[in-house]
């Protein structure tokens, strides 16, 4: 359940578009439905901005008959707690409903890029993916790219399927970079750094960006180092091996799950370059955060950015990612230039504009 952990993307989805529903909807009543208990960084962000009046945070802990929670618990839940409409954000939501039910896929990655994910999770999403689209009364993307895939691989008429987009937190400012040593000093972390913000995995190609900065050391004075904040996740011996055998290993800062949102806003708003050569995304809601923040932004085609915003390099060229690096690191006018319009189209995406959209599709479902 994605707010049983430490928020990674659609964590941040699920919360930060409750709250912003229900600053939307101040006469509605909105509850988040959990059958595992809240991760404590969930329960330390309502209680630092708290959630409005009508936001319940709900721990529904099964019984023995109700463990399987999406056929047997969500279901009985529903049956004594009658809802109007229920909106499963990761993927499922109960295929025996009492209500309308809105699903969102975020990405068809489980599809497309099997090779990159674990065979359990393939077979499972081969089995169920197909059927909640069918099942679901509508569908929510967060971009026209999965509109198009879920529309095309899944089946499912278009005029059931609405992308809406992601947006960066609130708090993901550009901060002076004084402010930023503590964090960096505590993490270990050198004044000249690139940046990657992502669960370590294969499709987040993070290999291309160790051989990406062996090449910089190599054939240039550059030395900045590499910092990758973000869990283990799975399929990572070979990276993580090349990460321990690269010459630059000393230089590769691996300093995982950052969960206090002020020292992500710090590496975000003190790095050198954000990259992220992902090889498919959905929406990509790491670089949006650290434009943000002001951060130069080095990315593969990702939909939510512009090549006016970033600079776009092959996913799996390393070499253009090297070359897109010293030219960046060598040329602080092109990174001031690039660090301007990214804050200012970040300023785009909002989670009230996400939560606007959503509710027209609530409305859809519920007519």
């Amino acid at each position: 359940m994605p707010l049983a952990q430490p928020r990674t993307g659609v964590g941040t989805y699920t919360f930060e578009l409750a709250r912003a529903l229900a600053a939307e909807a101040p006469a509605d009543e909105f509850e988040l439905i959990s059958p595992l208990p809240y991760d404590e960084t969930v329960r330390d962000a309502a209680s630092v901005d708290p959630t409005p009046a009508n936001l319940q945070l709900t721990y529904s802990r099964p019984n023995l008959l109700q463990r399987r929670w999406w056929t047997l618990g969500l279901p009985s839940y529903i049956r004594s707690h009658p809802l109007d409409l229920f909106h499963g954000t990761n993927y499922e939501a109960p295929l025996r409903a009492q209500c309308p039910t809105v699903v969102t896929i975020h990405d068809l990655s489980l599809l497309l890029h099997s090779s990159t994910h674990e065979a359990r999770a393939v077979r499972r999403a081969r089995l169920l993916l197909p059927l909640m689209a069918r099942k679901a009364s509508l569908i929510i993307t967060p971009s026209e790219l999965v509109r198009n895939e879920v529309c095309e691989h899944l089946k499912i008429p278009r005029d059931k399927v609405f992308a809406t987009p992601l947006a960066p937190r609130r708090m993901f400012t550009p901060m002076p970079l004084p402010e930023t040593v503590e964090t960096r000093r505590r993490l270990g972390i050198e004044d000249e750094f690139l940046l990657f913000v992502g669960t370590i995995e294969p499709r987040k190609n993070l290999s291309t960006v160790i051989a990406a900065l062996e090449e910089v050391w190599q054939t240039t004075a550059l030395r900045p180092q590499l910092v990758v904040a973000g869990k283990i996740g799975w399929k990572v011996d070979k990276v993580l091996a090349q990460a321990r055998q690269s010459a630059i290993r000393d230089h590769v800062r691996l300093v995982g799950f950052v969960t206090e949102e002020e020292d992500l806003r710090a590496l975000y708003s003190s790095c050198r370059a954000f990259v992220y050569p992902s090889v498919y995304e959905g929406f990509g809601l790491p670089p949006l955060e650290a434009m943000a923040c002001g951060a130069p932004v080095i990315a593969s085609r990702v939909p939510s950015i512009k090549e006016s915003v970033a600079r776009i390099v092959s996913a799996t060229d390393y070499t253009d990612l090297a070359r897109t690096i010293v030219e960046l690191l060598t040329t602080p006018g092109a990174r001031k230039e690039l660090s301007e319009r990214g804050v200012a189209y970040a300023r785009n995406f909002t989670w009230q504009r996400t939560a606007a959209l959503t509710r027209e599709v609530y409305a859809r479902a519920l007519g």
